[in-house]
């Protein structure tokens, strides 16, 4: 085989290297910036122990301290609760990262969908630390302290107090993450809201079960975990509802823009195409070859276009009414409905709507 029948792959290679090398350069950035904060806040390292621990220490009995039951424990912990920390700060400008990467593969409606869930699932989460913090532990720590036997010195590892809170930071960050699933699990057609309003009993028992698993055993943070759960998740079938009902009167603007069809009565072989019906009394005759009509001109001649060509004029004019998702909607049918020509004019118009 000579050289010049060999394919040619090297513009993939390349595309796939320079993926490889762009991951490679924000994944340093990423580094560098957990880095920098890392610097920042190490000489506040113990003060921002001090200040997770606040909830506990408040709640101690006059005269107890948290211990360190380990050799290394005074200092390895405050350090962990850096990094994590360090983090927990940075993950906007993280997400940011890699949003910028993965961005370019997008269609302008993907991202103006996913903008949304990014933003509030990062402000969800810290929503949920900060409702661990400044609601759960207060009560959670004082219910312990109260029960606490008579002849038992509430005493506390720090580590272990440091794993108890980190475990129950992101529980609660997670926990408020559920109206972003909600909607997701909606918009990509897994359940409906319907669907979810009908398991609303069982959604409630699973999450107090849920509660109970990552809550120590009491009534109290069971509860005070369970039932934001239960109203996230109502927020998030109230919000798919939303979306659906926009989505719902998108696609009906695009039904109701049908081009026109002719419905006379057609005279024997006059009109037919091939899959006119054979009549052997009458001479054979075969329809003319028809050059697709263009996409910009409105079909008003005898002859009926196909659907494909249907949609595209469809398309045309929805773009003439400023309506770019139902636009959208109508090129991917194309790209998978369409031959090569009427794939390279979706392609065309879809990358013309990017550039708007």
């Amino acid at each position: 085989m000579s050289l010049a029948k060999l394919p040619n792959n090297s513009g993939a290679e390349q595309s796939f290297i320079s993926h490889l090398i762009e991951l490679r350069d924000r994944m340093i950035k990423m580094l560098i910036a957990i880095g920098i904060v890392v610097l920042l806040l190490f000489p506040f390292a113990n003060d921002l122990y001090s200040f997770v621990a606040e909830p506990l220490i408040a709640q101690l009995p006059s005269g107890s301290t948290m211990i360190a039951t380990q050799v290394i424990s005074p200092l390895i912990t405050p350090l962990k609760l850096m990094l994590v920390g360090a983090i927990f700060l940075a993950m906007p400008y993280l997400l940011y990262q890699f949003w910028a990467f993965i961005a370019p593969g997008l269609y302008q409606h993907e991202k103006r969908f996913a903008v949304p869930l990014l933003v509030s699932s990062i402000a969800l989460f810290y929503l949920g630390v900060a409702f661990d913090y400044y609601l759960v532990f207060p009560i959670l720590f004082s219910f312990m302290a109260a029960t606490t036997p008579a002849d038992v010195v509430m005493m506390t590892d720090m580590a272990a107090y440091l794993d108890f809170a980190l475990t129950t930071f992101f529980a609660f960050g997670l926990a408020f993450e559920i109206p972003v699933a909600t909607v997701l699990l909606v918009m990509i057609g897994i359940v409906t809201p319907d669907g979810l309003v009908e398991k609303r009993p069982y959604v409630i028992v699973g999450a107090f079960i849920i509660g109970m698993f990552l809550t120590p055993p009491d009534v109290f943070s069971q509860t005070m975990l369970a039932v934001p759960m239960w109203l996230l998740f109502e927020l998030g079938v109230w919000f798919s509802r939303l979306m659906l009902r926009q989505r719902d009167s998108e696609t009906e603007l695009v039904k109701s823009i049908q081009p026109p069809v002719d419905k006379s009565p057609q005279p024997p072989f006059a009109k037919r195409g091939l899959n006119a019906p054979f009549d052997k009394g009458a001479p054979v005759v075969t329809a003319p070859p028809q050059t697709p009509a263009p996409a910009s001109r409105v079909e008003t001649s005898d002859h009926p276009i196909n659907s494909v060509e249907a949609k595209l004029l469809r398309a045309n004019r929805l773009r003439e009414l400023n309506n770019p998702f139902a636009v959208r909607q109508i090129l991917y049918e194309v790209l998978e409905e369409g031959d090569a020509e009427q794939r390279a004019v979706a392609r065309n118009i879809l990358a013309q709507l990017d550039d708007d």
